[in-house]
């Protein structure tokens, strides 16, 4: 895993095409803005562990896992 540190305003960018931004940071919150293509699903992982689960029970998580692999 890289670890980087940024302050409030700052950015990492993921490939060519994907910005992250520090929006706020308020006690132990830190809230990013995040800039993908719309092709890029862009979850946070409880809500993306839920859309996998939900997906395996209707008989498409063959085809969910295969999708994740491909990002």
């Amino acid at each position: 895993m890289l670890v980087l540190s940024r302050q409030r305003d700052e950015s990492i960018i993921i490939g060519d095409n994907i910005v992250i931004t520090v929006v706020d940071i308020r006690g132990d919150k830190v809230r990013l803005g995040i800039q993908a293509p719309t092709e890029i699903s862009v979850h946070r992982q409880e809500v993306y562990e839920a859309i996998q689960r939900e997906q395996q029970r209707a008989g498409t998580g063959e085809q969910a896992n295969t999708a994740a692999t491909e990002m």
